[in-house]
């Protein structure tokens, strides 16, 4: 079972990286592979219904932005369960560069192990569905307001929402743990480029 935290600050966030195990192999030659699965994670997990049916889809700012800054040092893949929402989500993955692929929660774990190293995954999810991936990939993540029991096996539950900036809280946090790239290389800004008065 992994080990849950919630980072509070950089010197807890130091400790329990040198402490734990989590990222025990060499992670400097190879490329980790960042899957998420959309809803909950880059979308506030609501849908919005018209007679029609499912008619909208609610993503959050910043998240596009954050994976451009990484999208060279990790391979970034999308996922949904949602095929009556799939129209939708594709729409939104293709808007911001990416391609997205349908399989069922039940099937996700195999469709993983067969396309990647699972040692080398990162998985994002918020359901309690997502538990037996997060239980075998190399790192799990889950937003802050993912359910209760898929956090208890995310190194890392975010403290954003999801489609609250969850996936850019991820990405600085995938940054400085996983690539040991903090936010100011991440950005490319100098450490002293601001003032506090």
């Amino acid at each position: 079972m992994s080990k849950y935290y919630e980072l509070i600050d950089d010197s807890e966030y130091m400790n329990i990286l040198n402490n734990s195990n989590i990222i025990s192999r060499n992670v400097i030659d190879d490329k980790w592979t960042f899957i998420m699965d959309l809803d909950g994670v880059l979308t506030d997990g609501c849908f919005l219904y018209d007679a029609n049916g499912k008619a909208y889809k609610t993503f959050g700012p910043d998240d596009a932005d954050a994976l451009k800054l990484i999208k060279d040092k990790v391979n970034l893949v999308f996922v949904s369960a949602d095929h009556r929402g799939f129209p939708i989500s594709t729409k939104r993955i293709a808007d911001m560069g990416y391609e997205l692929t349908n399989v069922k929660s039940s099937e996700r774990l195999n469709w993983i192990k067969e396309r990647y190293d699972l040692n080398k995954v990162i998985y994002m999810g918020d359901s309690f569905v997502d538990i037996p991936i997060l239980q075998e990939v190399g790192v799990g993540i889950v937003p802050n307001d993912g359910f209760w029991f898929a956090k208890q096996f995310a190194h890392y539950v975010t403290k954003h929402d999801g489609g609250k900036r969850a996936v850019a809280d991820a990405v600085f946090w995938i940054a400085k743990t996983i690539l040991k790239i903090d936010e100011f290389q991440l950005m490319g800004i100098k450490r002293n480029h601001f003032k506090i008065n």
